[in-house]
């Protein structure tokens, strides 16, 4: 389950609590269940995955893009998978961790491992929403946000996209107040 965590350290750890929290920023947080393909869970137990197994997994869960593409019009999909043993990667992930927006929504469902999504809310107070294996997160374009992984540094995230071309960050200038946890 989702972990959010305020400011001032006060975390929740329930749907319902989370969504109040998040309200103000229209961020959609939901369960979306992977299901028992036995296959499927053995690729996920893999460290790293050849792009014919990226296939295979964005297949097994296409169900759910089908879905946003009904209702949301999205276009595309492809499997990040994030690990220790990929070379530079916290210079990889660097280009996130630092507040920015996009022009299109971020839209990113974890399969395994997790991510964190820090948000700036309305009234400028930091927040930061650890999203674990089988959450889906919907953050919307021109949000100001962060991303960086727990301190295990590993994720298998699918990634929908109306268009590639809204993702590149626009930084801001505001700085992070939670302290991070360092891995």
């Amino acid at each position: 389950m989702a972990i959010l965590k305020l400011e001032n350290g006060t975390e929740y750890q329930n749907l319902p609590e989370i969504t109040r929290e998040l309200a103000a920023l229209n961020i959609q947080l939901n369960y979306w269940d992977i299901g028992s393909d036995r296959q499927l869970h053995q690729l996920l137990a893999q460290d790293s995955l050849n792009e014919a197994e990226k296939e295979q997994v964005l297949q097994a869960l296409d169900g759910y893009f089908q879905q946003l593409q009904q209702t949301a019009g999205y276009q595309s999909r492809d499997l990040i998978v994030l690990h220790p043993g990929i070379a530079n990667l916290d210079e990889l992930l660097v280009k996130f961790a630092s507040i920015h927006t996009h022009a299109d929504d971020e839209v990113r469902y974890i399969i395994d491992g997790e991510a964190v999504f820090g948000f700036v809310r309305p009234d400028g107070s930091q927040v930061e929403l650890t999203v674990q294996p089988q959450e889906y997160i919907n953050v919307p374009a021109n949000t100001e946000h962060w991303f960086h992984l727990t301190p295990a540094k590993r994720v298998k995230a699918v990634r929908y996209f109306i268009s590639t071309e809204g993702w590149v960050p626009e930084y801001t200038a505001k700085e992070i107040r939670i302290p991070q946890a360092v891995g």
